[in-house]
């Protein structure tokens, strides 16, 4: 007798970091159920990196402004409705919220499964979403999100999840034009660390400055040069840091999502905030030194043990922060000679460190420690 196809909904709508950070837990819902058919619906503006997934039977982009326009305004209703038709063509057997928000919860909702599955009430990042939810998963406290996303899983479908950071997965599918696009940026056969001095809250970014005079120590300790990572409306970020370098070895590059995952997958060493680029590093397996103020790393960083978070413990203002703005913007304020230890020590546990350097640091040159 043959067995019925599930019909499972991904609701994960965005953003970059999110849907990174959810990857993990569609490929142990693929190892699982090899058979089973998966949708995800997502945020046209963030669906890049789903594209030609060979987890996914179906993506299914939506956008949730152009619903609310619609439903709101008494706009024409053409295109919501089109996205809501698109939405409903499956008889999916559940949807899983990942999202935790009111919005999501109405599109699994609107999907038309049978079952909602979301997180606990005091897990959700807007509780009365709960109310739209069929089934909820308890999930345990200060949780990092990628774990969090897997109880999810396990406690809806009843399936097995990976338990170590090695064997996480993150499907991301990539194209010989994204290949060329990274093979271009970086230069055929130079040592490069990405540097990426973007974030999407103003307290997430590190002092473009200290990028900058980083940027000349790894040169000059390492023969690493600085790829300046920006994205849409990051150019003058990028700028400042090469205007404060003073090596001549830092170069600017801007890449699509896919670009830069295959650049990432061939740097040294990555150093950034809690943004988007640093969680694609992340999931490419580039080493990672993370710079982390108003958020968590134990959160939203990296759950490898080699990789490396700079963060000011000495303070008191970081508990449950996520400010997106701060009279006092304190936490950010790193040294650039911790970060710079910091890249040592983890080129080092990557075997990369430089023979002629040895096993002990250098000290940070002058132009390295000034503040």
């Amino acid at each position: 007798m043959a067995v019925p196809l599930m019909r499972i909904l991904i609701v994960k709508l965005g953003s970059i970091g999110d849907i990174v950070h959810t990857l993990p837990a569609l490929a142990a819902i693929r190892k699982a159920l090899p058979q089973a058919e998966i949708s995800w619906v997502v945020e046209q503006r963030a669906a890049e990196i789903l594209r030609d997934n060979p987890f996914l039977n179906r993506l299914i982009e939506v956008d949730t402004k152009a619903l609310r326009r619609g439903s709101m305004s008494g706009e024409t209703l053409r295109a919501p409705r089109q996205q809501l038709r698109r939405l409903r063509a499956s008889a999916f057997d559940l949807a899983l919220d990942f999202q935790g928000l009111l919005k999501s919860a109405t599109i699994a909702r609107l999907s038309g499964a049978r079952r909602v599955y979301g997180f606990s009430r005091d897990s959700l990042r807007e509780p009365a979403s709960c109310i739209l939810l069929s089934h909820s998963v308890a999930i345990p406290k200060n949780r990092h999100v990628i774990r969090k996303n897997l109880d999810l899983v396990s406690g809806a479908l009843g399936i097995s999840v990976p338990e170590e950071a090695v064997d996480l997965e993150f499907p991301i599918a990539t194209s010989p034009s994204h290949q060329r696009e990274a093979r271009e940026a970086a230069m055929d056969g130079v040592r490069y660390a990405l540097l990426n001095p973007g974030g999407g809250w103003p307290t997430k970014l590190w002092s473009v400055a200290r990028f900058g005079r980083l940027a000349d120590e790894l040169w000059s300790h390492f023969g690493l040069h600085s790829l300046i990572t920006y994205g849409p409306g990051e150019l003058e970020l990028a700028e400042k840091v090469l205007q404060a370098s003073q090596s001549g070895e830092a170069r600017a590059v801007s890449l699509t999502l896919k670009g830069f995952y295959e650049l990432a997958r061939g740097a040294e060493v990555y150093v950034g905030g809690d943004t988007g680029p640093t969680h694609l590093a992340i999931a490419a397996g580039t080493p990672i030194v993370g710079l982390f103020g108003p958020t968590e790393w134990w959160r939203n960083g990296s759950l490898r043990d080699a990789d490396i978070c700079v963060e000011r413990n000495d303070i008191d203002c970081r508990a449950d922060c996520h400010r997106r703005a701060c009279s006092k913007w304190i936490c950010m304020d790193i040294e650039v000679e911790r970060v710079f230890q910091a890249v040592g020590e983890r080129l080092k546990r990557a075997g990369s460190f430089p023979e002629n350097v040895g096993h002990a640091f250098l000290p940070v040159t002058a132009l390295g420690s000034r503040r």
